[in-house]
């Protein structure tokens, strides 16, 4: 199993949406940074686990999700109606992917990214280095579980 964090603007989907969507399941479309997409592309699987990571506004981890589905075409850069379209990607040679992920838990009080800084055991995570701006990025085991740790307090 590996373990990620997901960004997401809670406007635009929350853990809230989440939580009531059917099944308790959504794709996670839209993302256009090949890094990221390599990794949900290459690495993620059925049954990874996900910090969910509110940005913007009061950022921080607000849940956990799990891998539902593992990638696939993300069918929305066809659209030329939908936001995150790219004249790129074809259904027959798709530029971008994404995965589904399904609700597992939402913390009682999110865990600030403030004050992820500074606590032991998270020193190298990815989210906390100065310009990181991936929207889906791994987390170690370690890491994971001390977020989740810190969430459950």
């Amino acid at each position: 199993m590996k373990y990620w964090l997901m960004k997401t603007e809670p406007g635009c989907f929350s853990i809230d949406d989440l939580a009531v969507a059917p099944k308790q399941t959504s794709c996670w479309d839209g993302v256009r940074n090949f890094q990221a997409r390599n990794f949900m592309r290459d690495d993620m699987s059925v049954g990874d686990l996900v910090l969910f990571y509110h940005s913007v506004t009061n950022p921080g981890v607000v849940g956990i999700a799990r891998v539902a589905r593992e990638s696939y075409p993300d069918h929305t850069a066809w659209n030329p109606a939908d936001q995150h379209f790219d004249p790129r990607s074809t259904p027959e040679k798709p530029l971008w992917f994404m995965v589904d992920v399904q609700f597992v838990e939402k913390f009682p009080h999110p865990v600030p990214l403030a004050s992820l800084r500074g606590v032991k055991g998270l020193e190298t995570m990815e989210l906390l280095k100065k310009g990181s701006r991936l929207s889906v990025m791994p987390v170690t085991e370690d890491e994971f579980n001390i977020v989740t740790r810190l969430a459950r307090q």
